[in-house]
């Protein structure tokens, strides 16, 4: 009896524990909810930063953004600044719209705001608020470029590094629009409307970490001052620039690039020390002025000198003789005469290998050139005569166009080319030459001797030419008995052989295994025999338009093995056509014969 009153005893204990420990999950959840507050307060503080993981970005409905802060509604025809913007917004990209108006209440709430992009809109003065953008105090990048902006903001915040305003209508700048912010980097203010009279004395007063300063087309008289020291890049070209004032320059110590051109710059609106402090310069432009001499005092580290489009008459002998560093020196378009050009101008330029003196007035090859040149253009001058030691001194020459001169066959010394053993590209185009000259380098790769008088190739001219690849000798008067036999034939590297517009009577039977394309057009021929391209089987154009061909004086198999040819030009023959039939054009060929000028061959042309 005890045992059975012991073990219900215990039966009771047990259902009751089970009972309990049953229900023991629910009750901590029902004091988390309203007994401990201080719990629930905890887990919320827990939770918030999970919800705000997943939230949906706040974004304007034409616009699209990323979790990152970028909002983009380029270009989606907004008229007015988008509302519905997050406070975490970042970069704002606005361009391309219809945008007119501005407000302070527009930017007050973006105080994250680091690049805002505002490019061809309709902003104009205005409808800019004066202190709108100076709320925006994380702003480094601002785009206002190409709207209808008169004036600039009086204030921009002290965090800009960047502002572009080109391309609106601006006739004023403050004081501290760029002022007093030490982070800029780079302001663009081309094609505006600025004067002397629109910029402030101290324009970037505190801003001396300026580094590019782009201020061209406008109309500005003369050089701005007190310019901060850190610039390297100076663009004031195409504004009416007369004067630049002594010592203007002398403070930019790191300014490497300066763009000038296109001013109304003189000698004597600069003195010989203008430039004389640019230490490390190695860029300038003073093309299309009015400078009638070369300057004094350029800088010694100049690399790349811009002089064309000038009145230049003369250079003096020590004009240049401290740019040892100079490599580029580009005077074409002047005035300049042989006489004027003092005989040690270019004395000491070691690393001068670039001079353009094309279109000036010069009548024969200037002495003293830079004795290390590569490329000595000369071309569009009245240079009539080379004498046997014009070039004896530019050994390392690669490239030398004397085009379009008054040389004649008689005045151009058999020896005159004779030290040129590096040329490999000679352009006597446009010349009164009779007879190909004698005595041409046989480094060459490139000759041009079109648009001259040429009767005649003499024995030898070609000899020993196994680098030539291109020849042109279109637009002269050359007959088939005026070209010494296997002249081509000597040219072993030829790929390019033009005699257009010549007096040719037959395709030359000498050609070189090596060419690729020969141009006939415009002579006199009237056969191309079966026999004409056999030793030319790479040839992959052929072009014999304009010449007495008939249908019956081309041969059909005349080109059947030329399984390279691409292009054949033979008028109104010109088809491809894989019967091999070369006979006369149907009549709707015929009235499309002006329309053909190039046909493309296959494999097999037959």
């Amino acid at each position: 009896m005890a045992r059975t009153s012991l073990l219900q005893g215990l039966t009771v204990l047990l259902l009751a524990w089970a009972l309990v420990h049953c229900q023991a999950p629910l009750e901590p959840q029902e004091e988390e909810e309203e007994d401990d507050p201080m719990e629930e307060t905890e887990i919320e503080t827990f939770l918030v930063p999970a919800v705000a993981k997943v939230e949906p970005v706040v974004c304007p409905g034409e616009c699209s953004c990323t979790e990152e802060g970028a909002v983009d509604c380029a270009g989606v025809d907004l008229m007015d600044f988008p509302s519905e913007l997050s406070e975490s917004t970042r970069i704002l990209s606005l361009q391309n719209n219809r945008i007119e108006l501005l407000t302070v209440e527009d930017l007050a709430r973006l105080q994250q705001l680091e690049t805002l992009n505002l490019q061809n809109n309709r902003l104009t003065t205005q409808g800019l608020e004066d202190e709108g953008f100076t709320v925006l105090e994380q702003l480094t990048y601002l785009y206002l470029a190409n709207n209808k902006l008169t004036t600039a903001p009086r204030h921009l915040p002290p965090s800009l590094v960047s502002a572009d305003f080109a391309a609106n209508s601006l006739t004023k700048i403050y004081p501290y629009t760029f002022g007093q912010k030490p982070g800029l980097k780079s302001v663009y203010l081309h094609n505006n409307k600025l004067t002397d009279a629109g910029l402030p004395e101290n324009m970037f007063n505190g801003s001396d970490s300026l580094e590019v300063l782009i201020m061209s087309s406008n109309f500005l008289r003369y050089v701005p001052r007190n310019l901060p020291s850190a610039l390297y890049r100076l663009h004031l070209k195409n504004n009416m620039l007369e004067k630049i004032p002594s010592g203007v320059f002398d403070s930019l110590t790191q300014l490497r690039e300066l763009y000038l051109q296109n001013n109304l710059l003189s000698n004597e609106g600069m003195d010989n020390e203008t430039f004389s402090q640019l230490t490390k310069l190695e860029y300038l432009d003073l093309s299309n002025n009015n400078l009638s001499v070369v300057p004094q005092g350029l800088p010694r580290g100049l690399i790349l000198l811009h002089l064309e489009k000038n009145n230049i008459r003369s250079i003096p002998g020590d004009a240049l003789i401290a740019c040892r560093n100079l490599e580029y020196l580009l005077l074409h378009n002047n005035q300049l005469r042989s006489r004027s050009i003092h005989q040690a101008a270019f004395h000491g330029l070691k690393k001068l290998h670039t001079l353009h003196m094309y279109n000036n007035q010069l009548e024969r090859v200037p002495r003293g050139l830079p004795r290390r040149a590569k490329t000595l253009m000369l071309l569009h001058n009245g240079i009539n005569e080379i004498g046997r030691n014009d070039l004896v001194m530019l050994y390392t020459l690669t490239e030398l166009n004397l085009s379009y001169n008054r040389l004649i066959s008689p005045k151009l010394h058999r020896e005159a080319f004779r030290k040129l053993r590096l040329l490999e590209t000679l352009d006597l185009s446009g010349n009164a030459l009779h007879s190909l000259p004698l005595g041409l380098p046989r480094s060459l790769q490139v000759l041009r001797v079109k648009d001259n008088q040429l009767t005649s190739i003499p024995e030898g001219a070609l000899q020993g030419m196994s680098k030539l690849r291109e020849i042109h000798l279109n637009h002269n008067q050359l007959k088939l008995n005026s070209i010494y036999q296997g002249a081509w034939m000597e040219l072993r590297a030829l790929t390019t052989l033009d005699l257009s517009s010549n007096q040719l009577s037959h395709v030359p039977s000498d050609l070189p295994e090596s060419l690729e394309y020969l141009y006939l057009q415009s002579n006199r021929i009237s056969t191309v025999p079966a026999t004409a391209f056999e030793g030319t089987p790479n040839i992959k154009g052929i072009f014999l338009r304009f010449n007495r061909l008939s249908a019956h004086s081309v041969k059909e198999n005349s080109f059947k093995h030329l399984t390279n040819l691409r292009v054949l030009d033979i008028g109104h023959m010109s088809h491809s056509d894989p019967s091999g039939s070369l006979g006369p054009p149907s009549g709707q060929e015929e009235e499309e014969e002006e329309e053909i000028e190039i046909e493309e061959v296959g494999e097999g042309f037959a």
